[in-house]
C-alpha cells in the first residue's frame, strides 16, 4: 500500500503545502543518500498539477551547507537560481550553502527543504495528518511566543533553560509555502530566534543530533551549559565528545552560538535518526547551532554550516504560565487542535 500512501501524500504536497501553479519551473532535486522514490512521486505530482518540473540527482557530499560547496555539480546551482520553486529531498541538505544563498538573493524562488525524507517518513508527516488543524496548531503556538516576554523550558532529561523574546522578530510557521519567495520547512514545527545574550542555563539533547554523520539518534544524551547565547561547555559520553570535536574543528567561533528554538509538532513524526523528522516530534524543542539565517533578525549570523539537537518530552513556561508538561499540552485550544491534527 505504500506506493498508493506515497502519491497521495505527493499529491497533498504539491496541492496543499506548495502550491504548484500552472507554468510555473519547478526543480525537485535528491542527492545518491535520499529516497529516490520520494523525489519522483512528487515530481510527478508537480507536473500533474501544471508545473514545468525537472527532476535532479547528485553524488552525496562530503558535508551540510557551506560546508558541500566544494562537491556540487555546477548544472544544480545553475538550476537553482533559475526555477519558480525548488522542493529538496538531498539527506546532506543545501540549506546555506553557497548556491542555496544566491537563489535566495535572487528573490525569485521559494525552498522547501525536506532534507532525508523517506517514503514513510512522507506518508506518515504530509499523508497522514489534518493539515489545516496542523496549520491553526501553529499558528497559535506561534502567536503565543510572538507575545511572550521570557520563557523557560525543562525537559526530564536535564534541560532547564530561561530566555527573552524579542516582539520585533518573526515566528515561523513551517509548512506552507506562500506565494513569496523564501525558505520553507516541513509542516509540524514552530521556530524562532530567542534573544541571544538573555540565553542562560543547560540544554541536553537527548533525541538526536545531525549533523554530524556520526551522530543522529543518540543513546546517550550531549550535555551543553549555555551562557549569553553560547555553548560554553559540553559534557557526557562518546556522543558529547564526538560532537565536541565536530563543532571545535571548523576553527570557527560561530559554531558555537545558539541560532534558533523550535517546536516540534508534527503527529505523525517519530524519533528516526533523520533530522527532518526528529525535530517534528510532538512535544520535543529543538535547538539549532552554527548558521543562522538572516530571515530570524537574529544577531548570530553566519557560521561555517549549521547543526540541530532534540530535546524530547519539553515543558514550557511563558511569562510563567505553563503551556505544556514533558510533552502534553495543556493549554486549553492548542490540547484541542493537536487532538484535531492527527488523522489517526
Amino acid at each position: 500500500m505504500l506506493d498508493f500512501e506515497l502519491a497521495s501524500a505527493a499529491h497533498i504536497l504539491a496541492r496543499d503545502l506548495v502550491h504548484v501553479k500552472l507554468g510555473e519551473h519547478v526543480l525537485v532535486y535528491a542527492d545518491s543518500e535520499s529516497d529516490w522514490a520520494v523525489a519522483e512521486a512528487t515530481a510527478r505530482a508537480v507536473h500533474n498539477a501544471g508545473g514545468k518540473v525537472a527532476l535532479m540527482r547528485y553524488p552525496a557530499p562530503r558535508g551540510v551547507g557551506e560546508d558541500a560547496d566544494v562537491d556540487l555539480p555546477e548544472p544544480l546551482s545553475a538550476a537553482m537560481i533559475n526555477c519558480d520553486l525548488m522542493i529538496e529531498f538531498s539527506k546532506m541538505y543545501l540549506l546555506y550553502s553557497t548556491p542555496w544563498r544566491r537563489a535566495m538573493q535572487a528573490k525569485r524562488a521559494r525552498y522547501l527543504c525536506l532534507s532525508g525524507m523517506t517514503s514513510d517518513m512522507m506518508a506518515r508527516c504530509v499523508g497522514g495528518i489534518n493539515v489545516d488543524a496542523l496549520i491553526k496548531f501553529q499558528d497559535k503556538i506561534a502567536e503565543l511566543t510572538r507575545n511572550a516576554k521570557r520563557m523557560r523550558i525543562t525537559t526530564p532529561a536535564g534541560t532547564d533553560v530561561e530566555f527573552e523574546n524579542d516582539p520585533k522578530r518573526p515566528v515561523f510557521t513551517e509548512g506552507v509555502v506562500a506565494d513569496r519567495p523564501g525558505d520553507y520547512m516541513l509542516v509540524g514545527q514552530v521556530d524562532w530566534a530567542p534573544v541571544e545574550r538573555t540565553l542562560k542555563g543547560k540544554i541536553v539533547f537527548d533525541g538526536a543530533v545531525w549533523p554530524p554523520d556520526d551522530l543522529g539518534k543518540l543513546a546517550n544524551p550531549v550535555t551543553m551549559t549555555i551562557h549569553a547565547g553560547r555553548v560554553v561547555s559540553i559534557d557526557g559520553g562518546r556522543e558529547a565528545r564526538v560532537f565536541s570535536k565536530w563543532l571545535d574543528g571548523f576553527n570557527d567561533p560561530a559554531m558555537h552560538n545558539v541560532a534558533h528554538a523550535a517546536y516540534g509538532c508534527n503527529p505523525g513524526a517519530k524519533l528516526s535518526g533523520r533530522i527532518v523528522e526528529d525535530e517534528r516530534v510532538w512535544g520535543a524543542v529543538e535547538w539549532g547551532l552554527g548558521y543562522q539565517g538572516e530571515s530570524f533578525l537574529g544577531v548570530s549570523g553566519p557560521a561555517k554550516t549549521h547543526t540541530d539537537g532534540i530535546c524530547l518530552n519539553a515543558s514550557i513556561w511563558m511569562d510563567g504560565k505553563q503551556i505544556s508538561t514533558e510533552g502534553t499540552y495543556v493549554h486549553p485550544e492548542l490540547a484541542s487542535l493537536g487532538k484535531l491534527a492527527s488523522r489517526g
